[in-house]
Protein backbone atom coordinates (compact mmCIF):
# COMPACT_ATOMS: atom_id res chain seq x y z
CA UNK A 1 0.00 0.00 0.00
CA UNK A 2 0.97 3.66 -0.28
CA UNK A 3 1.92 5.10 3.08
CA UNK A 4 -0.92 6.97 4.84
CA UNK A 5 1.69 9.17 6.54
CA UNK A 6 3.07 10.95 3.46
CA UNK A 7 2.88 11.23 -0.32
CA UNK A 8 4.96 8.71 -2.26
CA UNK A 9 5.23 7.28 -5.77
CA UNK A 10 6.16 3.73 -4.76
CA UNK A 11 4.18 1.70 -2.24
CA UNK A 12 6.15 1.09 0.96
CA UNK A 13 3.43 0.33 3.51
CA UNK A 14 2.76 -3.30 4.41
CA UNK A 15 -0.16 -4.71 6.43
CA UNK A 16 0.03 -8.19 7.96
CA UNK A 17 -3.59 -9.30 8.50
CA UNK A 18 -2.59 -12.45 10.38
CA UNK A 19 -0.64 -10.52 13.02
CA UNK A 20 -2.83 -7.40 12.74
CA UNK A 21 0.27 -5.25 12.33
CA UNK A 22 1.72 -2.75 9.87
CA UNK A 23 5.20 -1.68 8.81
CA UNK A 24 6.26 1.43 6.88
CA UNK A 25 9.55 0.65 5.14
CA UNK A 26 10.12 4.28 4.25
CA UNK A 27 10.03 5.28 7.91
CA UNK A 28 11.45 2.09 9.35
CA UNK A 29 8.54 1.97 11.81
CA UNK A 30 5.68 -0.38 12.47
CA UNK A 31 3.41 -1.90 15.08
CA UNK A 32 -0.20 -2.64 15.92
CA UNK A 33 -3.20 -0.37 15.53
CA UNK A 34 -2.35 1.55 18.72
CA UNK A 35 1.02 2.52 17.23
CA UNK A 36 -0.77 3.43 13.99
CA UNK A 37 -3.11 5.87 15.74
CA UNK A 38 -0.25 7.46 17.67
CA UNK A 39 1.78 7.93 14.48
CA UNK A 40 -1.14 9.10 12.35
CA UNK A 41 -2.39 11.60 14.91
CA UNK A 42 1.08 12.73 15.99
CA UNK A 43 0.44 12.01 19.65
CA UNK A 44 2.53 10.38 22.37
CA UNK A 45 -0.19 10.12 25.03
CA UNK A 46 -1.18 6.46 25.13
CA UNK A 47 -4.33 7.12 27.17
CA UNK A 48 -5.58 9.57 24.54
CA UNK A 49 -4.78 7.09 21.77
CA UNK A 50 -6.87 4.49 23.62
CA UNK A 51 -9.74 6.99 23.82
CA UNK A 52 -9.51 7.45 20.06
CA UNK A 53 -9.59 3.70 19.52
CA UNK A 54 -12.64 3.30 21.75
CA UNK A 55 -14.47 6.16 20.01
CA UNK A 56 -14.57 8.31 23.16
CA UNK A 57 -13.17 11.34 21.36
CA UNK A 58 -14.38 13.03 18.19
CA UNK A 59 -10.86 13.45 16.82
CA UNK A 60 -11.30 10.45 14.52
CA UNK A 61 -13.91 7.74 14.15
CA UNK A 62 -13.68 4.53 16.21
CA UNK A 63 -11.33 1.66 15.53
CA UNK A 64 -13.72 -0.27 13.29
CA UNK A 65 -13.23 2.34 10.54
CA UNK A 66 -9.59 1.33 10.13
CA UNK A 67 -8.62 -1.07 7.37
CA UNK A 68 -6.94 -3.38 9.90
CA UNK A 69 -8.83 -6.55 10.64
CA UNK A 70 -9.55 -7.08 14.31
CA UNK A 71 -7.47 -9.77 15.95
CA UNK A 72 -9.25 -13.09 15.59
CA UNK A 73 -11.19 -14.13 18.68
CA UNK A 74 -11.67 -17.54 20.21
CA UNK A 75 -14.70 -18.36 18.06
CA UNK A 76 -12.57 -18.02 14.91
CA UNK A 77 -10.43 -20.97 15.99
CA UNK A 78 -11.57 -24.59 16.00
CA UNK A 79 -10.35 -27.90 17.46
CA UNK A 80 -8.38 -26.11 20.19
CA UNK A 81 -6.08 -28.30 22.27
CA UNK A 82 -3.95 -27.12 25.19
CA UNK A 83 -0.95 -29.39 25.80
CA UNK A 84 2.36 -29.34 27.67
CA UNK A 85 5.06 -27.48 25.74
CA UNK A 86 6.99 -30.31 24.07
CA UNK A 87 6.90 -29.73 20.30
CA UNK A 88 10.51 -29.75 19.00
CA UNK A 89 9.91 -26.81 16.64
CA UNK A 90 8.51 -24.64 19.42
CA UNK A 91 11.33 -25.65 21.74
CA UNK A 92 13.79 -24.79 18.96
CA UNK A 93 12.17 -21.37 18.53
CA UNK A 94 12.51 -20.67 22.24
CA UNK A 95 16.14 -21.71 22.00
CA UNK A 96 16.67 -19.29 19.11
CA UNK A 97 15.29 -16.54 21.34
CA UNK A 98 17.75 -17.69 24.06
CA UNK A 99 14.91 -18.46 26.49
CA UNK A 100 15.59 -20.89 29.34
CA UNK A 101 13.65 -23.98 28.25
CA UNK A 102 12.62 -25.20 31.75
CA UNK A 103 11.11 -21.76 32.45
CA UNK A 104 9.26 -21.85 29.12
CA UNK A 105 7.88 -25.32 29.75
CA UNK A 106 6.77 -24.42 33.26
CA UNK A 107 5.05 -21.16 32.33
CA UNK A 108 3.79 -21.79 28.80
CA UNK A 109 1.63 -24.32 26.99
CA UNK A 110 1.53 -25.78 23.52
CA UNK A 111 -1.67 -24.73 21.73
CA UNK A 112 -3.01 -26.52 18.65
CA UNK A 113 -5.96 -25.14 16.67
CA UNK A 114 -7.49 -24.86 13.22
CA UNK A 115 -8.04 -21.56 11.48
CA UNK A 116 -9.85 -21.40 8.13
CA UNK A 117 -9.47 -25.19 7.80
CA UNK A 118 -5.71 -25.09 8.29
CA UNK A 119 -3.90 -26.58 11.33
CA UNK A 120 -1.58 -24.43 13.44
CA UNK A 121 0.36 -24.76 16.66
CA UNK A 122 2.01 -22.14 18.83
CA UNK A 123 3.41 -21.37 22.25
CA UNK A 124 0.57 -20.27 24.53
CA UNK A 125 0.86 -17.96 27.54
CA UNK A 126 -2.26 -17.75 29.70
CA UNK A 127 -3.74 -14.42 30.76
CA UNK A 128 -6.02 -13.55 33.67
CA UNK A 129 -9.09 -13.78 31.44
CA UNK A 130 -8.44 -17.46 30.62
CA UNK A 131 -7.29 -16.53 27.12
CA UNK A 132 -3.89 -17.30 25.64
CA UNK A 133 -1.26 -15.16 23.97
CA UNK A 134 0.02 -17.18 21.00
CA UNK A 135 3.42 -17.10 19.37
CA UNK A 136 5.63 -19.13 17.10
CA UNK A 137 8.34 -18.20 14.65
CA UNK A 138 5.86 -17.00 12.02
CA UNK A 139 2.72 -16.08 13.91
CA UNK A 140 1.54 -13.92 16.79
CA UNK A 141 -2.05 -13.73 18.00
CA UNK A 142 -4.49 -14.33 20.83
CA UNK A 143 -7.07 -16.89 21.86
CA UNK A 144 -9.64 -14.48 23.24
CA UNK A 145 -10.36 -12.97 25.61
CA UNK A 146 -7.28 -10.80 25.70
CA UNK A 147 -6.01 -9.50 29.03
CA UNK A 148 -3.04 -8.98 31.28
CA UNK A 149 -1.25 -11.73 33.20
CA UNK A 150 -0.35 -11.31 36.86
CA UNK A 151 2.00 -13.61 38.74
CA UNK A 152 1.61 -12.87 42.43
CA UNK A 153 4.10 -14.16 44.97
CA UNK A 154 3.20 -12.01 47.96
CA UNK A 155 5.71 -9.20 47.35
CA UNK A 156 5.35 -5.42 47.61
CA UNK A 157 7.29 -4.78 44.38
CA UNK A 158 6.51 -5.81 40.82
CA UNK A 159 8.22 -6.02 37.44
CA UNK A 160 6.16 -4.96 34.43
CA UNK A 161 6.64 -6.33 30.91
CA UNK A 162 4.91 -5.68 27.60
CA UNK A 163 4.96 -9.31 26.45
CA UNK A 164 5.64 -12.76 27.81
CA UNK A 165 8.86 -13.19 25.81
CA UNK A 166 10.31 -10.24 27.73
CA UNK A 167 9.14 -11.79 31.00
CA UNK A 168 10.81 -15.10 30.12
CA UNK A 169 13.92 -13.16 29.04
CA UNK A 170 14.08 -11.50 32.46
CA UNK A 171 13.88 -14.86 34.23
CA UNK A 172 16.53 -16.27 31.90
CA UNK A 173 18.89 -13.37 32.59
CA UNK A 174 18.44 -13.73 36.35
CA UNK A 175 19.11 -17.46 36.12
CA UNK A 176 22.18 -16.91 33.93
CA UNK A 177 23.71 -14.26 36.19
CA UNK A 178 23.18 -16.24 39.39
CA UNK A 179 22.26 -19.90 38.73
CA UNK A 180 22.23 -20.89 42.40
CA UNK A 181 20.23 -17.92 43.71
CA UNK A 182 18.37 -16.17 40.85
CA UNK A 183 15.96 -14.54 43.35
CA UNK A 184 13.04 -14.61 40.92
CA UNK A 185 10.56 -15.08 43.77
CA UNK A 186 11.35 -11.73 45.41
CA UNK A 187 8.98 -9.73 43.23
CA UNK A 188 5.61 -10.13 41.54
CA UNK A 189 5.21 -9.91 37.77
CA UNK A 190 2.71 -8.13 35.54
CA UNK A 191 2.70 -8.92 31.83
CA UNK A 192 0.55 -6.49 29.82
CA UNK A 193 0.39 -8.70 26.70
CA UNK A 194 0.19 -5.42 24.71
CA UNK A 195 0.60 -1.80 25.73
CA UNK A 196 -3.05 -1.34 24.73
CA UNK A 197 -3.87 -3.21 27.96
CA UNK A 198 -2.15 -0.59 30.12
CA UNK A 199 -5.40 0.78 31.56
CA UNK A 200 -6.42 -2.74 32.60
CA UNK A 201 -3.26 -3.04 34.65
CA UNK A 202 -3.10 0.36 36.34
CA UNK A 203 -5.26 -0.56 39.34
CA UNK A 204 -3.14 -3.63 40.08
CA UNK A 205 0.18 -1.87 39.45
CA UNK A 206 -0.76 0.99 41.78
CA UNK A 207 -1.05 -1.40 44.75
CA UNK A 208 2.71 -2.05 44.78
CA UNK A 209 5.24 0.08 46.64
CA UNK A 210 7.86 -0.23 43.88
CA UNK A 211 7.20 -0.74 40.17
CA UNK A 212 10.01 -1.70 37.79
CA UNK A 213 9.16 -1.21 34.11
CA UNK A 214 10.90 -3.38 31.50
CA UNK A 215 9.07 -1.95 28.49
CA UNK A 216 10.05 -1.58 24.84
CA UNK A 217 12.42 1.16 23.69
CA UNK A 218 9.95 2.82 21.34
CA UNK A 219 7.34 5.57 21.44
CA UNK A 220 4.59 3.29 22.75
CA UNK A 221 6.85 1.85 25.45
CA UNK A 222 7.89 5.32 26.60
CA UNK A 223 4.28 6.46 26.62
CA UNK A 224 3.21 3.41 28.63
CA UNK A 225 5.93 4.16 31.19
CA UNK A 226 4.74 7.76 31.50
CA UNK A 227 1.16 6.54 31.91
CA UNK A 228 2.20 4.25 34.77
CA UNK A 229 4.27 6.99 36.39
CA UNK A 230 1.46 9.53 36.13
CA UNK A 231 -1.23 7.20 37.45
CA UNK A 232 0.79 5.31 40.08
CA UNK A 233 2.82 8.11 41.65
CA UNK A 234 6.20 7.56 43.26
CA UNK A 235 8.60 4.64 42.99
CA UNK A 236 8.07 3.86 39.30
CA UNK A 237 11.42 2.94 37.77
CA UNK A 238 12.36 2.76 34.09
CA UNK A 239 14.56 -0.30 33.62
CA UNK A 240 14.70 0.01 29.82
CA UNK A 241 17.76 2.26 30.28
CA UNK A 242 19.77 -0.93 30.81
CA UNK A 243 19.03 -2.11 27.24
CA UNK A 244 18.64 1.24 25.49
CA UNK A 245 20.35 0.09 22.27
CA UNK A 246 17.84 -2.74 21.87
CA UNK A 247 14.17 -2.72 20.96
CA UNK A 248 13.17 -4.84 23.94
CA UNK A 249 14.50 -7.13 26.64
CA UNK A 250 14.40 -10.24 24.46
CA UNK A 251 16.42 -8.54 21.73
CA UNK A 252 18.91 -7.60 24.44
CA UNK A 253 19.10 -11.25 25.49
CA UNK A 254 19.60 -12.37 21.89
CA UNK A 255 21.99 -9.50 21.14
CA UNK A 256 19.96 -8.04 18.27
CA UNK A 257 20.55 -4.29 18.35
CA UNK A 258 18.16 -1.72 16.90
CA UNK A 259 20.84 -0.52 14.48
CA UNK A 260 20.10 -3.56 12.32
CA UNK A 261 16.55 -2.36 11.71
CA UNK A 262 17.76 1.19 11.04
CA UNK A 263 20.21 -0.07 8.43
CA UNK A 264 17.42 -2.05 6.79
CA UNK A 265 15.13 0.98 6.60
CA UNK A 266 17.92 3.12 5.13
CA UNK A 267 18.46 0.51 2.44
CA UNK A 268 14.80 0.75 1.41
CA UNK A 269 14.98 4.50 0.77
CA UNK A 270 15.72 5.88 -2.67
Amino acid sequence: YYSPFRKETEASFKVNLIRNQWFDFGMGKGGDILFFVMEQQGIEDISYALQILSGKTSRISPVNSFSFRQQENLSAYEDIRILPLENPLLIQYMGERQINIPFAQRLCKEVHFRFKDKPYFAIGFKNNMEGYELRNKYFQGTLSPKGITTIKQGNDSCCIFEGFMDYLSYLTLKQTHNPEYPNIEKQDYIILNSVSNILKGIDIISTYKAKYCYLDNDKAGASAYEEIRNKCGLNVFDRSVHYREYKDLNNYLVGKKQVQEKQQSRGMKR
